[in-house]
């Protein structure tokens, strides 16, 4: 086998590919010459049992009205006239209902009846009115000369076929080895020409093949540029190399590269963006001239004190600072920039929007700052109520102790919600939570959170308004974690509604979708839209005049999480300054498994068609619970 070893791996293809497809010819041949064969002995037994039937048939009306001695002579004279006209039938044989032999053909044609390959045999039988009888049988011997003639000249004609459909497949794959052959030569040759220094060369692409032609076009125009490099300036191709590879080099972030006049000759589409401008308008400008939105040549002193420091100190610590460009926080890395002789030529900027990790920065301290404050708020309230009941409890009444113990307990209620909020922030944030759900009816959960509310909606003297769609369906979900996610929307609503005023609670079948849409409307002071999209966002709190109240900012980032993640839900808001709020959430009726779960969001519902919805109320169940 070493000679298959040297041959190329071209010539090992081919030679494979013609053994395979030999293999799979001969294989076919033979599958098709043995189903064939099949096929007509199953054909030529059957054309035989129809003989014998035939046969047995005739031979009943022939002899049914004649003497038994006269049988002998006229299934003999029968046989013989069959025989006679028939060559692949080699002998008839008669036998009665004793299975005694009767007449056999052997007795006249014994030659003939040594040929018999294929025997079958029909009964004989008589029938008289309504009865039938077995009067004997008929054993007709065939010798299935018709059938192998047959055979012979269909398994010749498909040797045939198959062996010019082979023949033709290889001369098809020679041929085309040797074009392919050709014209790689061809192209192997030019790129000898090529890699030896001889650029400017051109291959002939005539009468070649649509795709060796095209491959050839470009050879010869990659030739030819190459002979135009060649010509110009060694040193001005190597500067310009270096710039690029630099460029490559930090493409993935915002890239601007200044030569060591402070010019900026390159930018990536990236810098564009962060930078809010375009090619025309920065390119060949000094970047000292670069102003942020303030006004300020943000570059300037940065430049200034790169330039001060020694090119080894920058080289090893460069130099890094923040801008701020349309409300965005840009991190800037200035590093010198040198060509493959250590000669300094300019410096490179890199820059990264860090907008969003300096946001959850500020939101991270304002958190810990809030949860720090309202954990210190009940802790102190505890202590205090606790100490002077402790020291002075015999002195007050019973009355007054009650008082002393619900605020307590109110404390304490308050600082387990902060706790719970904080596990459950913990909790659903991780991957591996896995909640169980049950299909059941919604409106349990909703009513034990307004019933469990009433204490505190009594404090601001406001009155729920809880109304159901008739027919809602049962959907699966957490009891407990949408029981947290109900709590949580209406206890934002309590906070921010006016005293005297009425919460809406509807539940009904979202208008676009399988969906069981829950939402809470307050008539408080509603949400500026700029602060909508942020308002289920973790740590996020509006701090305004309007909204003082104090809270960890997790309550409606639980509730997103809660909905949407774990109960391929939906949650939204809608708002307008001085005209209320409504917060609600979407569950799926028959939610999708987690391999077929899909991201298609649904549109929400506009405040105008909120509006008209709570108007009117035909045909739904509703009920009233004023405190």
């Amino acid at each position: 086998m070493n000679w298959f070893k040297d041959m190329t791996t071209q010539n090992r293809l081919i030679i494979l590919g013609l053994l395979s497809t030999t293999i799979v010819m001969l294989c076919l041949t033979c599958f098709a010459v043995n189903k064939i064969k099949r096929d007509l002995d199953n054909g030529y037994k059957n054309f035989g049992q129809i003989i014998s039937k035939t046969l047995a048939i005739e031979s009943v009306e022939i002899t049914k009205d004649i003497p038994e001695l006269s049988k002998y002579d006229t299934l003999r004279s029968h046989s013989l006239s069959i025989l006679g006209s028939n060559d692949d039938i080699a002998y008839i044989e008669f036998k009665d209902s004793n299975s005694r032999t009767v007449y056999s053909s052997v007795e006249d044609y014994s030659k003939r009846a040594d040929s018999a390959k294929i025997v079958v045999s029909s009964p004989m039988v008589l029938k008289v009115g309504t009865v039938s009888k077995n009067v004997g049988s008929v054993m007709v011997g065939l010798s299935g000369s018709i059938i192998n003639e047959i055979t012979d000249t269909t398994t010749m004609s498909l040797i045939m076929v198959f062996a010019l459909t082979w023949g033709l497949i290889v001369l098809v794959m020679l041929a085309q080895t040797i074009l392919t052959t050709k014209e790689l030569k061809l192209l192997q040759d030019g790129v000898k020409k090529i890699s030896s220094g001889t650029f400017g060369i051109k291959v002939e692409s005539q009468g070649m093949s649509k795709e060796a032609k095209q491959l050839f076009e470009a050879f010869n125009d990659m030739s030819t540029r190459l002979h135009k490099y060649e010509e110009q300036n060694i040193g001005q191709l190597t500067l310009e190399k270096n710039k690029l590879e630099a460029i490559l080099a930090c493409i993935a972030n915002g890239v601007l590269v200044c030569d060591n006049y402070d010019n900026v000759i390159l930018i990536n589409e990236h810098a564009q963006q962060l930078l809010d401008v375009t090619p025309s308008e920065i390119l060949k400008t000094k970047i000292q001239q670069y102003c942020d939105t303030s006004g300020e040549m943000c570059f300037k002193d940065r430049i200034e004190q790169f330039k001060d420091t020694p090119l080894d100190i920058m080289e090893q610590r460069p130099l890094a600072f923040n801008i701020e460009v349309n409300k965005r926080v840009i991190k800037s890395v200035m590093s010198p920039m040198f060509t493959l002789n250590r000669e300094y030529v300019g410096y490179i900027i890199v820059m990264i929007d860090v907008t969003r990790e300096i946001e959850m920065d500020n939101l991270r301290s304002h958190f810990i700052s809030n949860v720090s404050h309202e954990l210190r708020t009940p802790v102190t309230v505890l202590r205090s109520y606790i100490d002077t009941l402790y020291n002075y409890g015999n002195d007050f009444d019973f009355n007054t102790q009650k008082e002393f113990i619900g605020v307590m307990n109110q404390e304490i209620i308050r600082l387990n919600r902060m706790v719970n909020d904080i596990l459950d922030f913990s909790r659903y944030e991780s991957q591996n939570v896995n909640l169980e759900k049950t299909k059941q009816d919604i409106m349990p959960v909703i009513e034990d959170v307004v019933d469990e509310m009433k204490v505190l909606a009594s404090e601001h003297n406001l009155t729920f308004s809880v109304m159901k769609e008739p027919d809602l369906p049962e959907i699966p979900f957490n009891k407990d974690s949408i029981r947290r996610v109900m709590a949580n929307i209406v206890s934002n609503a309590i906070k921010y509604s006016p005293e005297g005023k009425r919460i809406k609670i509807r539940a009904e079948r979202a208008r676009v979708g399988e969906f069981v849409e829950v939402s809470v409307e307050d008539q408080g002071q509603g949400i500026a839209p700029e602060y909508q999209e942020k308002i289920f966002d973790r740590f996020f709190r509006i701090e305004n005049d309007t909204h003082t109240i104090k809270g960890t900012g997790l309550g409606l980032h639980l509730v997103k999480i809660s909905v949407e993640k774990h109960h391929q839900g939906q949650v939204f808001v809608h708002s307008k300054l001085g005209e209320g709020s409504t917060f609600g959430f979407r569950l799926p009726i028959n939610p999708q498994s987690e391999e077929e779960e899909t991201k298609d969001e649904m549109p929400v519902k506009s405040p105008e068609l909120l509006a008209a919805e709570n108007n009117g109320n035909d045909g739904w169940e509703i009920s009233f619970e004023k405190h």
